[in-house]
């Protein structure tokens, strides 16, 4: 049973790396928000971490890069710096625990460091679940306050994009594969710590025995008495 929950951390750890990649590739952060003056489409405004896109009626997207990180807002700046975070954490979390799972040879037949190296790679997933929850709800905390301020104005406003619905996904997949990794290591831990107490137990009982025979074979001074008399 723990293997197959290990071949199923793999799979969902790499469907978490292709899901962090996405998110921060994908320029459908914030986007257009058609409201009052914006009610007509004719042009639709995406914004990303690297890159804004333009689509108008009837004519191609067109995308731009951001000429510097410093005209992007703190939020997108933090999540771009966060989700390049991420995704070298799943990256090293999927080389550790590929090396911790029984199958693989990088650690022998030593089991303690198998365990170790899977409890590592459980504890690199849930800070990348964290990594990629904190970016996504940031930039959704903003884009829904900036939609009900009355001081900003139509043109303006913005509209969760399908990027953050995916981030949000994307570490769940994450913290659920964290919590595997670290269950599946409880459990090969107590099965570590099992015969060590079964050793205890059997000396114990082996003491208990001499003393037991000891105290038997022991005559008291009341029958030596009377074998004198």
């Amino acid at each position: 049973m723990n293997a197959k929950l290990e071949v199923l951390a793999l799979v969902l750890g790499f469907v978490g790396l292709f899901g962090t990649i996405t998110v921060t590739a994908l320029p459908m952060w914030r986007v257009t928000a058609f409201i009052g003056a914006n009610l007509i489409v004719m042009e639709e405004l995406w914004e990303g971490l690297w890159m804004n896109c333009y689509r108008q009626a009837d004519i191609k997207m067109q995308c731009k890069v951001y000429d510097s990180l410093l005209i992007l807002p703190s939020e997108l700046q933090a999540a771009r710096a966060l989700m390049c975070v991420s995704i070298v954490l799943v990256v090293i979390a999927l080389s550790v625990i590929g090396c911790g799972t029984k199958k693989s040879n990088c650690c022998g037949d030593d089991q303690k460091c198998k365990n170790i190296t899977l409890a590592l790679g459980g504890g690199l997933y849930l800070l990348s679940f964290l990594t990629t929850l904190i970016p996504v709800s940031w930039v959704a905390h903003t884009v829904i306050r900036n939609f009900y301020n009355p001081a900003v104005v139509d043109s303006q406003k913005r509209e969760l994009g399908e990027a953050l619905f995916i981030g949000w996904a994307t570490s769940g997949i994450l913290l659920i594969t964290a919590i595997i990794l670290l269950l599946s290591y409880s459990k090969r831990r107590s099965k570590e710590e099992e015969p060590y107490t079964d050793t205890y137990l059997m000396a114990a009982r082996d003491v208990q025995k001499e003393d037991s025979e000891y105290l038997g074979r022991t005559p008291s001074s009341f029958h030596k008495h009377q074998e004198y008399v």
